[in-house]
């Protein structure tokens, strides 16, 4: 079995083998599809918690930075 890991975007887990990826303060982080990644990398904090929360904690404070809210 591949080891999988969490897309820090949505919280899906994904195979680092195939998924799209991008590297932040020398961590790589993995994606579910390039959507997620854009999204990631266009607030990075975001989805970190400032840096100082590491491990999947959704529901920060209860506002949401989910992919609603955009209007294209």
């Amino acid at each position: 079995m591949a080891e999988t890991t969490i897309d820090p975007v949505c919280g899906m887990s994904v195979d680092p083998a195939t998924a799209p990826s991008a590297e932040v303060d020398g961590t790589t982080y993995y994606f579910c599809a390039p959507g997620c990644r854009k999204a990631f990398m266009a607030d990075p904090s975001a989805y970190l918690g400032g840096g100082h929360e590491h491990g999947g904690h959704h529901g920060h404070g209860g506002h949401d930075h989910g992919h609603g809210g955009h209007h294209h």
